[in-house]
């Protein structure tokens, strides 16, 4: 097992975003903590075992795992397994626990609904509170090649690359990503992720507090989409 840590460091989210290798027929045990946690699955195949029960994992499955949870991970396949994880630090515990049968520990991608976002950009959610996810959102966002205006966002939010390539406009500077880029964004910092090739790039992303990854602003505090609530200003 091997993992990673492509992030920029002195990390300033709360969100700690790894990569996780694991060789073909080995399997690792992991330990949620006091965090909650998410992973995606990015390539090869194998099982999530959890409180004695087994979740099949596969490319674009997304899995969630709650604070307090020992969990296991067996790669299967003829390939390494490989996930990119995000442990939510200090996680939303007001209230009661979630009904445990609200809770989707595993989801497939192809199975969730499409959602418009602003300047032809769409995506689809993972894990939110709504299938037992409390304190953030995962979802898979889909650029096309027309640049969005410069915005941010009210949420910490951590970004992996799935596929694609472009350059990530922010405080003044360019950066180039492509397939493999990890990203952090604390809130309101003022961007644009430009897709400068010639496919939609995709990546998946998880940000905190949980919400819609539609809701952004113009630099001035005007919603870039429309419905979204006006922004609060401290």
């Amino acid at each position: 097992m091997q993992a990673t840590d492509p992030g920029p460091r002195g990390r300033r989210t709360g969100l700690e975003q790894v990569v996780i290798e694991c060789a073909p027929g080995s399997s690792i045990s992991r330990y949620t903590g006091e965090a909650e946690e998410v992973m995606f699955v990015l390539a090869g195949s194998g099982e999530l075992s959890l409180a004695g029960e087994r979740y099949p994992l596969e490319p674009e499955t997304g899995a969630y795992l709650a604070p307090g949870e020992e969990y296991g991970i067996d790669s299967q396949g003829f390939e390494p397994l490989r996930v990119v994880s995000v442990r939510i630090e200090d996680p939303v515990t007001a209230g009661e626990p979630a009904d445990a049968s609200d809770r989707a520990v595993v989801r497939r991608l192809a199975d969730q609904e499409a959602q418009a976002a602003t300047t032809e950009r769409w995506f689809r959610i993972v894990a939110d509170p709504s299938t037992g996810l409390r304190s953030a959102t995962q979802f898979v966002g889909y650029i096309p090649t027309e640049r969005a205006p410069e915005h941010f966002h009210t949420y910490d939010e951590v970004i992996y690359v799935i596929e694609g390539e472009g350059t990530l406009h922010a405080g003044g500077d360019r950066t180039a990503v492509a397939a493999g880029s990890c990203l952090e964004l604390p809130a309101r910092t003022v961007h644009c992720l430009e897709n400068t090739g010639e496919d939609v790039m995709r990546l998946v992303a998880v940000f905190r507090p949980a919400g819609s990854p539609a809701a952004a602003y113009y630099p001035d505090g005007t919603p870039a989409y429309p419905g979204t609530p006006p922004v609060i200003t401290a």
